[in-house]
């Protein structure tokens, strides 16, 4: 697979049905191993390993209704009392970060309401604030630690 711009960590990856497959400690099943799945599963355990965010308040692959259409976030980290506070969304470390991934985050948002959208593609990782009040967002410098997403 590809070299990120992220920590290493214990991957489990086994063949299932012919495909390899790699373990996601968020839906704690084997999932087949794409590119962008390689991104979710370092991200991940970069945010929980590394930014102290508590496994048990992540979501991998959250679906979301907009009339008859299906939305699904590639991941979503809530607060204690499980009100989404962050949107992350992935993409394969080959593709380029664009306006319009940002768009597609934004879309999620529209019924999330969240503080944070992070879109990482494994190399490069964006993270902004929310600011409704004035109506735009602030990109930081770096993810937060856990306990600064909650103010």
């Amino acid at each position: 697979m590809y070299e990120l711009n992220l920590p290493k960590y214990g991957i489990k990856i086994k063949n299932v049905d012919g495909n390899t497959a790699i373990f996601d400690i968020l839906r704690r099943k084997f999932v087949r191993l794409t590119p962008e799945e390689w991104v979710r599963q370092h991200f991940i355990h970069y945010l929980i390993d590394h930014k102290g965010y508590p496994q048990a308040l992540m979501a991998n692959e959250i679906q979301l209704s907009v009339g008859n259409k299906k939305l699904r976030c590639d991941s979503v980290i809530y607060d204690r009392s499980l009100k989404p506070r962050m949107i992350v969304e992935y993409k394969a470390p080959t593709v380029n970060i664009t306006q319009k991934v940002f768009d597609q985050i934004t879309v999620y948002n529209m019924l999330l309401h969240v503080d944070y959208l992070v879109v990482s593609n494994g190399i490069r990782h964006y993270c902004c604030r929310m600011d409704y009040d004035n109506q735009k967002y602030l990109f930081l410098e770096d993810i937060p630690d856990y306990q600064n997403i909650l103010t």
